[in-house]
């Protein structure tokens, strides 16, 4: 019987503004512990997880005294950094997911490649999308997913065809992108998924 490689990771970073603390299992169990300080950044990451059929732990203390986009940005970041040492060289992988999630009035529609190169393409914020949900607003949504993208070395694609009350907008793309990443991650055999023969 082959023995089948972990795929997890933990990472820290630590800043003047925020200290983070992610754990990754791509394989699950869909647990862990989900505590940034911010209620509705812990709600999104709980979709993430149970969505994505992750495990994940993220521990966060940051300055949301000020507002809540270094606290967001830096896990995005941090979460990159560990869904990255978790994929590893990324060979076996599908590669290439894609997602619709339908919330009451919003739909969105969400494409992942984890290419190894970093690109956002980020429709929401060209759209009226209205109100907060906790402080947290669809230009935080757009920070957390660039944090991601740049260290996670992932292509992503969000876009909102029907939506407009940030709520609705911002769970819909964190539960289209987690099913999304759901089918990317899932291991395909041993090939590295690219003609190139490097990712």
């Amino acid at each position: 019987m082959t023995e089948v490689a972990s795929r997890s990771a933990t990472v820290e970073r630590a800043t003047l503004e925020t200290r983070i603390r992610v754990t990754v299992d791509l394989d699950g169990p869909v647990e862990g512990t989900l505590s940034t300080g911010h209620g509705f950044l812990d709600h999104m990451l709980d979709q993430l997880r149970r969505h994505g059929r992750l495990g994940l732990s993220v521990q966060a203390d940051g300055d949301l005294h000020i507002e809540p986009h270094h606290l967001v940005e830096d896990t995005g970041i941090t979460l990159g950094q560990a869904l990255a040492r978790a994929l590893g060289d990324r060979r076996g992988i599908e590669r290439y997911g894609s997602a619709f999630v339908p919330m009451d009035e919003t739909l969105a529609h969400v494409v992942v490649d984890l290419s190894g190169r970093a690109h956002l393409a980020f429709e929401p914020e060209k759209l009226d999308v209205w109100g907060d949900a906790g402080g947290f607003t669809h230009y935080h949504l757009r920070e957390f997913l660039r944090g991601l993208c740049n260290h996670a070395g992932v292509t992503l694609h969000v876009r909102l065809l029907a939506g407009r009350e940030a709520h609705h907008v911002i769970e819909a793309v964190f539960k289209a992108f987690a099913r999304a990443l759901r089918d990317a991650v899932a291991r395909s055999g041993g090939e590295l998924p690219s003609t190139k023969g490097l990712l």
